[in-house]
């Protein structure tokens, strides 16, 4: 039989690619970022500033509505505007396509040569490929628009929104929950809690390193809650 052998039925191969991820995970992981910051230090603002608890819970809930809506629209408009240079790039090639598609094959052709496959093998994958779909074939391997990467407005805006709120709601509970005194030392622990634990998620879903991740997700979120704070302190101070 040789040294190779068959596969057992049934048996399949599949790899876990991470860049798939990148849409929904970038805004996923910055919309619970912002959230657990924006608000930890909006709340730590105004308890430092000598605020009552209503207030500080107040204007921990009208942080975390603003937030998300604010989160939602600015990533559907920013990805939006990002599908819209995708589409005008299709729109395009397709023209480009219909007006001369020989010499659209053959740069398709010359794209795989350059990537290492000799002119007959290059001209047979470019044919073949371009008799399937061949808008698809250029966009994936002329513009570089893989369809799992494009750009999805409403998924990155729901993302975005959901992932703040789930993460504003950590800091307020704890300001909510936690006696007078303790208010600004539960929301610091419960904060620097989330923000480590974001950070390690966040590696771990993109492929990066921890440590590092989560150490630059607790510095900035640390010196954002310790600017808010000394800045409710001087305004409740001064009025």
């Amino acid at each position: 039989m040789g040294m190779l052998q068959a596969m057992p039925r049934g048996a399949s191969h599949s790899e876990l690619h991470l860049s798939g991820r990148s849409n929904w995970l970038r805004a996923a992981v910055m919309g619970a970022n912002d959230g657990i910051v924006s608000t930890a230090s909006l709340v730590l603002g105004v308890a430092a500033s000598g605020a009552s608890g209503t207030a500080i819970v107040t204007a921990g809930i009208a942080g975390l509505a603003a937030g998300a809506l604010s989160m939602a629209a600015g990533e559907y408009v920013s990805v939006s505007s990002q599908r819209d240079t995708e589409l005008a790039d299709l729109r395009v090639e397709q023209r480009e396509l219909d007006d001369d598609p020989e010499g659209e094959l053959r740069e398709l052709a010359l794209i795989y040569e350059r990537r290492g496959l000799t002119a007959g093998l290059a001209s047979e994958v470019a044919a073949a490929l371009s008799a399937h779909d061949a808008l698809e074939a250029h966009a994936r391997d002329e513009l570089g628009l893989d369809e799992e990467r494009r750009a999805q407005p409403l998924q990155a805006a729901w993302a975005s929104a959901l992932s703040f709120s789930a993460g504003a709601v950590l800091p307020l509970l704890a300001v909510a929950i936690a006696p007078a005194g303790a208010r600004i030392p539960a929301c610091i622990a419960v904060t620097l809690a989330a923000l480590a634990l974001l950070g390690d998620l966040g590696a771990r879903l993109g492929g990066a390193l921890r440590v590092r991740a989560a150490t630059r997700v607790l510095v900035w979120g640390a010196a954002a809650m310790a600017v808010t704070s000394g800045i409710g302190a001087l305004v409740g101070a001064a009025v």
